[in-house]
């Protein structure tokens, strides 16, 4: 029960505020994007507590950290929240296809590894450059904030994230006074959003979505667990996180997904020497998440309040494990080298063709240059 805690509060800390900076940057205003949040930890706490209970499997989700980051790095892709939205639900509905089509789910696992990894990387890149500017254009905030995160990396890396935002919340607290954090708007609410199907906004947020959703969180989640041992049918889990998906979309939510770092608290020994009782973790975490939710207007006037830089500087330290898995994963084949930094290059540049952003360009732009350098130059006949 205590791991379950830990996970649910470790994975709340260390981005409820790249969830909602994302949510900002596609368009939310104040209210739609504390509703996303809310509406985040009601799925996520949901489909924590019922498949383990159903499968008796330290099966554990969270929302999509990757996913939040690729909204951040959206910004100006669309200004209608609606169509956001629409993309979100699009993202959902193609997981759930991925459980009923088993096809589907391999071929976006087969997405080559140095393309799928180096558009994680592209995404991730300018938000995991905000701790350096932080620390230039606000350091009574960022600088210290900084220091606890290095300090707890080295003692307690578990903490280092959530310790950080702490450090962050309290000099914003003393920047913006009492007054941001008083009113209606702090109380939890649901905020219904209607979809818009905008085909742009599909194609340049749902669908890199729908991947990095799978490729860099559903994929990694059933790794883990496949490490201490437990193999829990696909389908079932794939459902559930397509189904979380949609439903938290409606009300704001991006995007839901098995966890990976926090699945392993809650699947390891840490949680219970013995396998057959770790689900309980698990269960605990769903409760943990839910009780969370209840300071979604909380967190998102703490982010309202403070500059903007401060939140993406936060968000960027807790990427930073990720940013470097990713870069490893990308360069790790030598014969594919150039296609991996053609991804990334494309991809973190933030450019937007045809009215469709970086990542789906950089899937592009990867896939060709791969073609290319791995095609195998015609012979010439023996004359």
């Amino acid at each position: 029960m205590v791991a379950g805690v830990i996970a649910a509060i470790t994975g709340f800390a260390s981005s409820f505020a790249l969830v909602i900076a994302g949510l900002h940057a596609v368009g939310a205003t104040d209210a739609q994007a504390s509703s996303g949040l809310f509406a985040l930890c009601l799925v996520v706490g949901v489909v924590c507590i019922v498949l383990p209970l159903w499968l008796r499997v330290p099966v554990s989700f969270a929302w999509s950290t990757p996913g939040a980051a690729l909204l951040v790095a959206a910004a100006g892709t669309t200004g209608d929240f609606g169509a956001a939205i629409g993309a979100f639900l699009v993202c959902g509905a193609l997981i759930v296809v991925c459980a009923l089509w088993p096809a589907l789910g391999r071929a976006i696992t087969r997405i080559p590894k140095p393309i799928a990894s180096a558009m994680l990387a592209g995404i991730l890149f300018p938000i995991c450059l905000a701790p350096v500017t932080a620390a230039i254009e606000q350091p009574w905030v960022a600088v210290p904030m900084i220091l606890v995160w290095l300090l707890l990396v080295r003692l307690a890396p578990r903490w280092a994230v959530p310790a950080a935002m702490l450090v962050a919340a309290i000099g914003i607290g003393v920047i913006a006074g009492p007054s941001a954090f008083t009113g209606d708007a702090i109380v939890p609410r649901l905020e219904f959003v209607a979809p818009v199907f905008d085909p742009f906004v599909i194609v340049s947020l749902g669908v890199p979505l729908f991947i990095v959703t799978m490729a860099g969180q559903n994929v990694p989640g059933f790794a883990v667990l496949s490490t201490f041992g437990y193999s829990p049918a696909p389908r079932p889990v794939l459902l559930a996180s397509g189904a979380a998906t949609v439903g938290g979309a409606l009300f704001g939510g991006h995007a839901v997904n098995l966890a990976a770092i926090t699945a392993a608290i809650m699947a390891s020994p840490e949680a219970n020497p013995d396998p057959a009782k770790r689900w309980v973790a698990t269960l605990t975490s769903g409760v943990g998440y839910i009780v969370l939710g209840l300071g979604a207007g909380v967190a998102t006037a703490l982010v309202t309040a403070s500059p903007p830089i401060i939140i993406t500087a936060v968000a960027g330290l807790a990427l930073l494990g990720a940013l470097t898995t990713s870069i490893g994963a990308a360069l790790d084949d030598a014969r594919h080298r150039l296609t991996a930094i053609a991804t990334f290059l494309v991809t973190a540049s933030g450019v937007a063709v045809a009215g469709i952003g970086s990542a789906f360009w950089g899937l592009v732009v990867g896939g060709i240059v791969m073609l290319w350098t791995t095609r195998r130059p015609r012979t010439e006949p023996d004359a």
